[in-house]
């Protein structure tokens, strides 16, 4: 089989509704404000108790992720903070200095201090803290992690994002000194693949949290500063092709290069972070002319959209969410609008995991990453017909 029926549930049948969706937007907006402590920030949930204790701070699982996504939202009008935000993202750094969260300090964009010096740029801009972020893009360069969450991939996405707020040239050459060594480190072996060493292994990871696609995501978004972007783009649909299992006009993509559909623990993943979902989002963008390559993500989309909303929540990473974005940027490319149905549908049913959950645990999951926040910021994009992942696409 192509996914694991046991990790998605059957699709709740809600009609499309702007004004709930306005509504839980709203209301995930305000749980988060008032569950700020500022101790303590946002206590951990539950169903990330795989993960330290926090405080943490970071895009990914902490404060900054969240300041960041509360921000945007009250720009978009969905609700009025009744706190100082920006001045709360200025403080995150030296708090994360001061007790980083995973016990050492790192230069990660989405895990580590990079992230958290560019939110505090972004909402409230210093030369200051653009020195401190160029120090650490320029530090994580060599990161052998090859993938977006610790490694250069992510600082890259940092360097590109003020390249384009700033034009200042010490941004672009930041961009190309880790393009350049990301491409010198794309292997030449018949997989054509990067090599991940994370957390104690050594593996070639595909999905975007940690291997491939990522990796040419990053890349890709910053093909106007760098040569032989056809070149690039071939040799990505090439290995996405050659990875692919397809199945009567399904398809999916293993976690781990060389191996079969099944991850470690047994289970078949449709996620953003592994699976069809997070090769359909990463790559979707690619020779938009090309009927094959586009059939193949239609494929994946299909597949996403058979399996159903993941048991496991609505979130970006790893949830309704995060699956829905493949048929969101499927809606952009192709421009069929039962794409943009699609998605719509699954934020209906994410509104209802969101508090389904915040019944059940008797408060909201305040993380962009694996929480109500990533959530939120889709059902935007679901209102307004676009499809930009949070801290990847857009800031």
């Amino acid at each position: 089989m192509l996914y694991d029926p046991h990790a998605h549930e059957a699709l709740a049948a809600a009609a499309w509704d702007p004004g709930r969706v306005r509504d839980a937007i709203g209301a995930i907006a305000m749980d988060a404000e008032h569950a700020f402590d500022e101790k303590t920030l946002w206590a951990l949930h539950p169903a990330d108790a795989e993960v330290e204790a926090g405080p943490h701070h970071g895009i990914y699982l902490g404060a900054a992720g969240v300041v960041w996504a509360l921000e945007r939202l009250a720009r978009s009008g969905f609700w009025e903070p009744a706190r100082d935000w920006p001045a709360e993202a200025a403080s995150l750094h030296q708090r994360y200095l001061a007790k980083p969260d995973l016990g050492e300090v790192a230069p990660s964009l989405f895990l580590g201090e990079s992230g958290i010096l560019l939110v505090s740029w972004l909402l409230s801009p210093s030369n200051a803290t653009a020195d401190l972020l160029a120090e650490q893009v320029r530090r994580n360069a060599g990161n052998e992690t090859n993938e977006l969450l610790w490694g250069s991939p992510g600082t890259m996405l940092a360097a590109r994002v003020m390249w384009q707020r700033t034009q200042e040239e010490r941004w672009r050459a930041l961009w190309l000194e880790s393009a350049e060594r990301l491409w010198s480190e794309w292997g030449a072996d018949e997989e054509d693949l990067w090599t991940q060493r994370l957390y104690g292994q050594v593996r070639r990871f595909l999905g975007p949290a940690h291997g491939f696609a990522g990796n040419v995501l990053a890349l890709a978004q910053g093909r106007a500063l760098m040569s032989g972007a056809d070149a690039f783009e071939r040799r990505a649909i090439a290995v996405l092709r050659r990875t692919a299992v397809v199945e009567d006009g399904l398809a999916n993509w293993p976690p781990v290069a060389g191996g079969g559909l099944a991850s470690s623990d047994g289970s078949i993943r449709v996620q953003w972070c592994h699976g069809a979902p997070g090769m359909v989002t990463s790559l979707g963008g690619l020779a938009p002319r090309d009927a094959e390559h586009e059939a193949l993500l239609v494929a994946g989309g299909e597949l996403t959209w058979v399996a159903g909303p993941l048991v496991k929540g609505a979130s970006l990473c790893h949830g309704t969410a995060g699956n829905g974005f493949a048929f969101l940027k499927l809606f952009l490319r192709t421009g069929d609008e039962r794409w943009l149905e699609r998605a719509r549908a699954f934020a209906m049913h994410a509104i209802r995991q969101v508090e389904t959950a915040r019944a059940r645990y008797g408060r909201g999951r305040f993380t962009l990453w694996t929480g109500d926040l990533g959530t939120a910021l889709y059902l935007e994009q679901c209102l307004e017909g676009t499809a930009e992942i949070p801290t990847i696409d857009v800031w």
